[in-house]
């Protein structure tokens, strides 16, 4: 009987489509992703967003400067106090002014501390996205000890807002120095743990070598910028490029890699979380003394004409792009997230492979979907 069946009915190769998302936990937001399929080969990944879409550069036509700088922290919110700063930054180069060493130095600090912070949700996610869950357990532990220190100084944990034109809202707590420099040695030998978990792991490595493949020059073409980019051999580190707040006073090495594979990106990370820690150390004993914030007058409007900043976050280049008039509300303006520009590239390193390492893919692009939509 089967055999007059497939007789009668033909084994055919049909190619069919796959929602993936837009709740799905493996794109960690609110992303569609309609993945298309012949047998278990992912032939090309069309993303649809918008879904969480906040028109967040329109609303800033009609917030003041002050006000622009929150609206920042929701979009990478694990680069939340990268984002305020480069609002920040832009302001301050617009209208020439100069922030105390003091705020240059505590800038540096807690960007290197949020790179953490952000790293380790990726080591986490990344696992357990694979299936282990242990990572993401051991992340959180550590992760904690960061927010607390936020918490203490900002007021904030996960977005803090502290930022301001200028330097700070108020001045750090009388802890932060002890506290800080307390993780530092209290991560060092944690992150040697999360070599031994994943990165040394047989397993994660025959399934994350050689995969999702991203030549440098397409890493250019698709604008694909930080650990993502840096893992495919292209140096693109705008603290190295465009030194700001307190990076030319520090000794650090960009991490790059020439593989470009999955592995190498996930591991550009665990590397960057050892740079940060050194930047950290070079820092934290020789914070100047000194006011917390320049003298800024209440109403803030930058001179007319175009003002642009980039900063080092997280996932590569953040910009903030202002066009003034003249008047306490900015024309327009735009930001050019990393997010975005990293997700372009999904399709062109993931088809061609298996389903099942789609989510490996996609880890290692680390993707925060509300600085895609905006």
């Amino acid at each position: 009987m089967s055999e007059e069946i497939k007789k009668a009915v033909p084994e055919v190769e049909e190619e069919y489509f796959v929602n993936m998302g837009p709740q799905h936990p493996s794109t960690h937001g609110v992303l569609r992703l309609l993945v298309s399929l012949k047998g278990e080969t992912v032939k090309s990944i069309l993303p649809y967003c918008g879904y969480i879409h906040r028109g967040i550069e329109k609303m800033c036509e009609k917030d003041t400067y002050q006000q622009i700088i929150h609206l920042t922290d929701r979009m990478d919110y694990l680069s939340a106090h990268m984002n305020n700063e480069a609002v920040c930054l832009c302001v301050e180069n617009a209208l020439g002014v100069e922030v105390p060493e003091r705020v240059k130095y505590i800038r540096t600090i807690m960007d290197e501390l949020t790179r953490i912070a952000s790293h380790q949700v990726m080591f986490g996610c990344m696992g357990n996205d694979m299936g282990a869950t242990t990572p993401f357990l051991y992340c959180m532990r550590d992760r904690e000890k960061i927010m607390d220190i936020f918490e203490e100084s900002t007021g904030g944990r996960m977005i803090q807002s502290y930022n301001t034109p200028g330097g700070f809202m108020y001045d750090v707590n009388p802890n932060f120095q002890k506290r800080t420099s307390d993780f530092v040695k209290y991560f060092k030998p944690k992150l040697k743990e999360y070599d031994t978990l994943l990165t040394g792991n047989v397993i994660f490595q025959e399934r994350t070598k050689g995969l999702g493949l991203l030549s440098k020059e397409d890493a250019i073409n698709f604008g694909v910028t930080g650990p993502t980019g840096r893992a495919s051999g292209f140096a693109c580190d705008v603290r190295k490029r465009h030194p700001y707040s307190a990076y030319d006073k520090v000794n650090f090495n960009e991490v790059i890699y020439q593989e470009g594979d999955t592995f190498h990106r996930y591991n550009a990370r665990i590397q960057e979380m050892w740079e940060s820690l050194s930047i950290i150390e070079q820092l934290i004993d020789n914070i100047p003394e000194g006011d917390f914030t320049a003298k800024m007058k209440p109403v803030i409007k930058l001179p007319e004409g175009e003002y642009f900043q980039t900063v080092e976050a997280a996932r590569g280049e953040f910009g903030v792009y202002i066009i003034s008039d003249g008047n306490k509300y900015p024309y327009r303006v735009k930001f050019r997230s990393p997010n975005l520009s990293n997700l372009s590239v999904l399709n062109h390193i993931a088809k061609g492979n298996k389903i099942a390492d789609l989510m490996a893919i996609m880890s290692s692009i680390d993707l925060v979907i509300p600085d895609i939509d905006r």
